[in-house]
């Protein structure tokens, strides 16, 4: 097929141990999925249902890139999440089919631009601004769920220039990953390379210009990357 333009290019993520790449379709991503950081930010969980947002799948950061500090901001917050990469999709998926869809798991980071949130609470307005920026959503090397299972043990952390800024554990997600899988599905038709963010435990805080951090999934994944 020949295009008026050149294609852009498929984001994609590494996978640890193999030579293939996973492709990235889509980026969901779900907030207050942690009740302590849903209070720091003055806000209550919804234990019925989780809250979605998305991201461009070219907001992807990875390889070890470094990380610009975005346009429009001067208050980049970084928040460590587990990502879940997904291989099958579907709609209205069930419990089973929701957990044999995940290909495998890594830790990256939902940077947002809080002051442009801010304003878009204030008025009432969607976050898109805030949240679906270039360069938003840095992700490691993805682990297939194959060699590795996350429980509610894994701890989840986040270091900037040495010093421990965020820490949970999986078991304090308010909203579960199959959970999550199924309540997307009645939402979206999920297909292969759709990834999801699953929330962020409390410390939330700004990045600088010159911040080194670094983001691990206990014994699956870690990610480390340079604000510039």
């Amino acid at each position: 097929m020949r295009y008026v333009i050149d294609p852009p290019a498929i984001p994609s993520l590494p996978v640890i141990g193999r030579e293939e790449r996973f492709p990235v379709r889509r980026i969901f991503c779900v907030g207050r999925n942690y009740a302590e950081h849903a209070r720091e930010m003055g806000a209550s969980v919804d234990r019925s249902t989780p809250m979605f947002f998305c991201k461009p799948a070219d907001a992807v950061v990875t390889d070890g890139a470094d990380l610009p500090y975005p346009q429009a901001t001067a208050d980049l917050h970084h928040e460590v999440e587990m990502v879940v990469a997904l291989k099958s999709g579907g709609r209205d998926l069930d419990a089973a089919q929701a957990a044999s869809a995940v290909f495998g798991y890594g830790v990256g980071l939902d940077l947002t631009r809080r002051d442009l949130q801010a304003i878009a609470k204030t008025k009432s307005h969607p976050w898109d601004v805030a949240k679906g920026f270039d360069h938003s959503a840095p992700v490691s090397a993805l682990r297939a769920a194959t060699e590795v299972y996350p429980n509610a043990d894994t701890e989840i952390s986040l270091e900037v220039n040495g010093q421990l800024r965020q820490r949970g554990r999986l078991g304090e997600m308010v909203h579960s990953v199959v959970d999550i899988i199924q309540a997307l599905s009645t939402l979206f038709e999920l297909k292969p390379g759709d990834i999801i963010f699953t929330g962020t435990p409390a410390g939330v805080a700004a990045l600088h210009r010159g911040d080194h951090f670094h983001a691990a999934l206990q014994g699956i994944a870690t990610l480390d990357g340079k604000v510039v």
